[in-house]
């Protein structure tokens, strides 16, 4: 399956809404931070604050998003969230023009873009459940996988030669209309979306909150997968903040050499999320989960040898390559079977609990590590996470779990 033809004409439209919000992003990736920096001379603590409180808050505001977008056609709430994050990113540049952007409104912002972000992803993975039948759900997620790692080759210099034309605002301005495009994206999809059953309590009550936890946390294999999912990523994502400082401060790295030693590697990521459904076709999606979860935590130890010149360039590359091309195999197999073990009554929950408890870790392991780095220095502290990744296998699902196909009514595709 080489077209998204195969999988239907409304996939065909969802998948280009999405690859066209994921070049927006990438266009804009580090745009927010630059502004501060350039326009608002603000502060180290302050351009922290921007990825890990905003990213807190914003996981934060989408906690009771997810049980509201449980009962709510799925459709409506995508568009919905595309035009909050096009409305609310299109303020900075209306701002800058007018002269009264603050660091204010930059916090406000990446707090409406997270809480949209997690909501949108709940949404769009309940649409797709019901939208595909349980044997494309795979096909489906690799070809997202592998149209994430593409922006994520293209966007950032592109975004980059944008910037140093235009200035960051003009990237942000990039990824609001991208949002839009999207919305129009989703919106043309047609087709009609069943309703989903109500709940019995008109109103939504306070334990409702943390059904989504409730539902991860009760199933057998859900539950090693979430907290493997979410060590992974928050100490992964941890080290980003040291190794450019170790990269860019210490070893004397060019700000293109370091560009470039994140960039190419996203190669690997497009290489595995090809992979992912010839191999699971083959081996089987657990044994590919476990081999694919135990692989990406072998390569991010050796950036404690990371040294200057070409060799600690290559060094660089070798690992992240490593690692993302591992990933791009794990995520869209992950991303499947946490679909099929998810009844569809819960899915939105379940994603959205999934997504802001994957946003807090990341926030929290990122101002942890940034104080071990500080103590320790940047290199002891990639050393104690790399350690750490290790482990992260252990907390994978040891055993196959059949899927709930077969136990719920097929999915409507009008």
């Amino acid at each position: 399956m080489r077209s998204g033809h195969r999988l239907g004409r409304q996939f065909g439209w969802l998948w280009g809404a999405y690859g066209t919000s994921a070049l927006g992003t990438w266009l804009a990736f580090g745009a927010f931070p630059l502004i501060a920096i350039q326009v608002l001379h603000a502060g180290p603590a302050e351009v922290a604050a921007l990825s890990s409180v905003g990213a807190l808050a914003g996981a934060a505001v989408a906690v009771p998003l997810g049980p509201w977008v449980e009962f709510r056609r799925k459709r409506p709430v995508l568009i919905g969230m595309d035009l909050v994050r096009f409305a609310a990113l299109l303020t900075i540049p209306a701002a800058f023009a007018l002269g009264v952007l603050s660091f204010v409104q930059l916090l406000l912002v990446s707090v409406v873009v997270a809480a949209a972000d997690i909501t949108f992803r709940a949404a769009s993975g309940a649409y797709l459940k019901t939208l595909l039948p349980a044997e494309h759900l795979l096909v489906a997620n690799a070809r997202f996988e592998s149209t994430a790692w593409t922006t994520t080759v293209i966007g950032p210099p592109l975004g980059g030669a944008a910037i140093g034309l235009l200035g960051p605002v003009a990237t942000v301005v990039a990824d609001a209309v991208s949002y839009l495009l999207s919305a129009l994206g989703i919106r043309a999809m047609g087709g009609q979306e069943p309703r989903p059953e109500r709940r019995q309590a008109a109103r939504m009550r306070a334990g409702d909150l943390l059904d989504g936890w409730r539902y991860i946390l009760a199933d057998a294999t859900l539950r090693p997968l979430f907290f493997s999912t979410a060590v992974f990523n928050g100490l992964v994502m941890a080290t980003d903040a040291l190794l450019a400082v170790l990269m860019l401060g210490q070893l004397g790295f060019a700000p293109w050499q370091y560009g470039l030693a994140f960039a190419a590697p996203a190669i690997g990521g497009l290489l595995g999320s090809r992979l992912a459904r010839p191999l699971a076709s083959r081996f089987g999606q657990h044994r590919v989960l476990v081999v694919a979860g135990t692989l990406r935590a072998i390569w991010a130890v050796g950036l404690v040898f990371l040294g200057p010149g070409t060799g600690g360039l290559l060094l660089v590359m070798g690992v992240e390559l490593g690692l993302i091309f591992c990933c791009g195999v794990f995520n869209p197999v992950c991303a499947t079977y946490r679909l099929e073990r998810t009844a569809t009554d819960r899915v939105a929950r379940t994603l959205s609990a999934w997504a802001v408890t994957t946003k807090a870790s990341t926030a929290l392991l990122t101002a942890v590590w940034g104080v071990l780095g500080s103590v320790l220095g940047p290199r002891t502290a990639i050393g104690l996470a790399g350690v750490l990744l290790l482990a992260t296998p252990l907390l994978l699902p040891r055993r196959a779990a059949a899927t709930l196909a077969e136990t719920e009514p097929a999915p409507s595709r009008t």
